[in-house]
């Protein structure tokens, strides 16, 4: 039976969310190559700073836009209303077939790496354990919004009070730091953002709710503000304990400082017990994105009769059924074509997905110009401060992000590979142009 989405989340579970999609494994994996290129502590500390500050220009434009249109499908309702339903489309096309679908992906295989760690499942134990996962959160999605919920917030507090563990962990550990080496000369500081910004993604993600969210138009705002400023309260924690513990030129040697850390102090338990909390923190981010990422299939089909399946909303446990199931298919294929094509799933994923991503956030941010342009008489409840140089920024970051994915992704020395998984990326979005029209038609 088709229904329509229920106003059930608060603020406080839309901070969860956010605070889910932005926690993921790159806190974990960042750090390590964040210290390798900046020159000292405090710029290393600094890169995080900044990370959370430029991400927070972008939850302002993001706030803005979801007070003009609170409705279900994020960046494709903002898209379509600025650039034109073409436009929307794409994005909607891309999203379901490249960049959620691909970032799900990538985000399950880490989480297959980390439990493989713990108890193999044979030779191919990491996509083995990502599909399981995939298959595992789409059913419980398709159980409903509440039940989904309730387990994002159970595994957040579980993931947060780790990673407060293991802060407090690096200032107790006793370990030796080691100052940042003398002729390192600093490295690449814009290379080290670049990972920065990856480690602060997903918040755009609660956009995405803004057609469940109680009073959009007031919290939206809330929402947005309130995760990334958590979020980077956290990760500024984490790293001064990663730097206490091992020192700066201890975190750029090290493969996995998280478990380092905690190696410091349990030994090899604790090494075990990281990779639990990596687990969990996969399984969050796997779980957010899965409830967000399906909203955009939904919007899609309710526009596009061609796609009107995917339109439909199950009023038992408000959630869009058919949108689940096609998302979760899509990504157990690629999961399955990463597995067989590539030595590393996630690096796969990453190239597969990046350029693609980065080109409709831009893309979002320049439509806030559009409707301001356009739209000068209608009332807004809220407005991006110091207009425009905070959207002029975030857009500056997805411009920088847009190039730095492109060049590293085609750099010789990753090999053709890369270029191969890029070129793919690309031509599965640009299918979407003659599919557009097709379904115009239709």
């Amino acid at each position: 039976m088709s229904s329509s989405p229920k106003q059930l989340l608060s603020v406080a579970d839309g901070v969860f969310l956010t605070v889910g999609m932005v926690i993921g494994v790159g806190i974990f994996k960042a750090p390590s190559i964040v210290a390798g290129n900046t020159s000292s502590s405090t710029e290393f500390l600094f890169a995080w700073l900044l990370g959370g500050v430029i991400s927070l220009c972008g939850a302002l434009v993001y706030a803005e836009l979801s007070a003009r249109y609170p409705e279900t499908g994020g960046e494709y309702a903002f898209l379509s209303h600025a650039l034109g339903r073409g436009t929307g489309f794409l994005f909607a096309w891309s999203r379901m077939t490249v960049i959620q679908t691909g970032a799900i992906a990538a985000v399950a295989f880490v989480f297959g790496e980390y439990a493989s760690e713990i108890y193999r499942l044979g030779a191919h134990s990491t996509a083995l354990y990502a599909a399981l996962s995939v298959v595992a959160l789409t059913l419980l999605n398709l159980a409903g919004t509440l039940q989904s919920k309730m387990l994002q917030k159970v595994m957040e507090t579980g993931l947060i009070a780790g990673l407060f563990v293991l802060a407090a962990a690096g200032f107790l550990g006793g370990g030796t730091p080691k100052p940042a080496p003398q002729d390192a000369g600093g490295g690449d500081f814009l290379f080290a953002m670049m990972f920065v910004f990856f480690t602060f993604g997903g918040w755009n993600e609660a956009a995405y709710l803004a057609g469940e969210v109680r009073e959009p138009r007031r919290n939206m705002l809330k929402i947005l503000v309130g995760g990334i400023v958590a979020v980077t309260v956290l990760y500024l924690l984490v790293n001064v304990g990663y730097l206490a513990a091992l020192g700066q030129g201890g975190i750029a040697g090290s493969k996995a400082v998280g478990a380092d850390v905690m190696r410091l102090v349990a030994g090899e338990p604790g090494a075990v017990a990281l990779s639990f909390i990596v687990c969990v923190s996969a399984i969050t981010t796997i779980n957010a994105a899965i409830f967000t990422g399906a909203r955009t299939n939904f919007a899609m089909g309710r526009d596009y009769p061609m796609f009107r399946k995917l339109g439909d909303w199950r009023e038992k446990g408000s959630t869009p059924a058919n949108a689940l199931i096609l998302q979760g298919a899509i990504t157990l294929v690629l999961i399955l074509a990463a597995a067989m094509t590539a030595r590393d799933g996630f690096d796969a994923m990453v190239a597969y997905t990046a350029p693609v991503f980065w080109t409709f956030f831009l893309l979002t941010g320049l439509a806030l110009f559009v409707f301001r342009f356009r739209e000068k008489r209608i009332t807004v409840n809220f407005k991006v401060p110091l207009y425009p140089l905070i959207p002029l920024i975030f857009c500056a970051m997805c411009s920088f992000m847009l190039w730095k994915a492109v060049a590293y992704i085609f750099n010789p020395h990753y090999g053709p590979k890369f270029g191969d998984l890029v070129l793919a990326g690309l031509l599965v979005m640009a299918a979407g142009i003659p599919l557009y029209w097709f379904a115009r038609g239709k």
